[in-house]
């Protein structure tokens, strides 16, 4: 594990820690110490103190950004880590700490209260965030989301779904602030690409919720193919905490997913998804997994375990920030150079900032099959390469409250 051990050398730790030895301040071959510039001081803010489902994974995201630090090897640059305690007030303290450090970045924190907490600090110090929270409330102003956002999302597998010819659309949404705005995107979205909503079922988003208005929006669905009115696409955005119940109401009813096709979102990418058989064949958007399934490897061997989805997200984001960092000072994190239109490129694909915070993605979309999922439409390479643009195509409004 010698590379975690040089990752331990190059970050500071607690809300207010001291500074130990950093990989920055080593000079690079042919250059003495003397010739070294200043460090460039990146901070990480993330919930990383306990011990259960959350702090594992900003740890998981917190080894991925050391990741990108140690294998971009840029010994100018100083990654500064804090534990942002998950809350307004714990990232504000954390925020005003790394700012006196001398962080001249920001990235993170995770979740959305957090944001509200860093967001004036950063502002007034005239240092920008670069978030993972996809709740885009607090976007803008110097804070920009490094995030999968639903309406995107939404449009990209509508609009492939439109043109495999599918028309008329139902959906099962959660009835919830997050759901709201979900299905406000499928409704322009469908719109836009030519086709119906047919019908939309919401659920309480309670254990075992989703099953009832399951049974109905089955029923309804076999009732409009009985009608000669069928439906094609049933578009269902939950994750594994809900997809498990609805997948033995599709397989016991015996709707046909060959005919009525299942839809997604990037909340469908975790490998038990293929355990429920009425999900095979089902479409959903996501990064491309290749350079996914490289970065696990890597990850795996560094750390000896795999990492949460979210690591790469730390690690494209540290990367974004590396790649800034030969700037000249003041003229790094500008907002000219976050929102260049050719964007950039990770792990997660090609993303860009807009200037009003919020990010676009360029998404392939996958199709679950019996032992994984495979890409059924690739991702853009480039912005260049996309004949619209998502900011054209979208016209966010509104939040999207999460658990982000």
């Amino acid at each position: 594990m010698l590379a975690a051990t040089l990752f331990a050398g190059c970050s500071t730790g607690g809300m207010g820690g001291s500074a130990t030895p950093s990989a920055a301040l080593a000079p690079p071959p042919g250059l003495s110490q003397g010739q070294i510039r200043a460090p460039v001081k990146i901070a990480l803010l993330l919930p990383l103190a306990g011990m259960g489902e959350m702090a594992s994974t900003a740890k998981g995201m917190k080894q991925g950004a050391e990741m990108a630090l140690f294998e971009q090897n840029d010994p100018n640059v100083e990654l500064i880590t804090k534990d942002d305690g998950g809350t307004a007030a714990g990232a504000r303290a954390a925020a005003d700490a790394a700012i006196r450090e001398g962080a001249e970045i920001i990235i993170g924190p995770l979740l959305a209260d957090a944001v509200t907490g860093v967001a004036p600090a950063a502002a007034s110090a005239n240092v920008p965030v670069v978030s993972f929270s996809n709740n885009s409330q607090v976007a803008g102003r110097g804070v920009y989301l490094l995030s999968f956002l639903a309406e995107q999302e939404t449009e990209r597998i509508v609009s492939y779904a439109a043109s495999k010819g599918k028309r008329r659309f139902a959906a099962l949404i959660p009835n919830s602030a997050y759901g709201s705005v979900v299905e406000e995107a499928f409704r322009r979205s469908v719109q836009r690409n030519g086709g119906v909503v047919a019908t939309i079922e919401r659920y309480p988003p309670t254990p075992n919720g989703m099953l009832e208005p399951a049974k109905r929006l089955v029923e309804i669905i076999k009732g409009a193919e009985a009608q000669m009115a069928p439906i094609d696409a049933l578009f269902l955005p939950a994750g594994q905490e809900s997809l498990p119940q609805i997948g033995p109401v599709i397989a016991y009813s015996g709707l046909d997913t060959r005919k009525v096709k299942l839809l997604g979102t990037s909340a469908w990418d975790y490998p038990a998804i293929s355990r429920e058989q009425a999900f095979i064949g089902g479409w959903y958007p996501s990064a491309d997994p290749a350079a996914w399934r490289g970065f696990s490897e890597r990850f795996a061997k560094t750390f000896g375990t795999a990492p949460p989805r979210m690591a790469s997200a730390a690690y494209d984001a540290i990367g974004i920030a590396i790649g800034l960092a030969s700037n000249a000072p003041g003229a790094r994190y500008t907002q000219a150079n976050l929102t260049r239109a050719n964007g950039f490129a990770g792990v997660d694909g090609i993303v860009r900032f807009r200037p009003d915070g919020m990010s676009e993605r360029g998404l392939a979309v996958l199709e679950v099959q019996q032992f994984g999922a495979a890409v059924v439409d690739t991702a853009p390479a480039s912005f260049e390469a996309t004949r619209v643009s998502t900011a054209d195509q979208i016209a966010t409004t509104g939040s999207i409250p999460s658990q982000n």
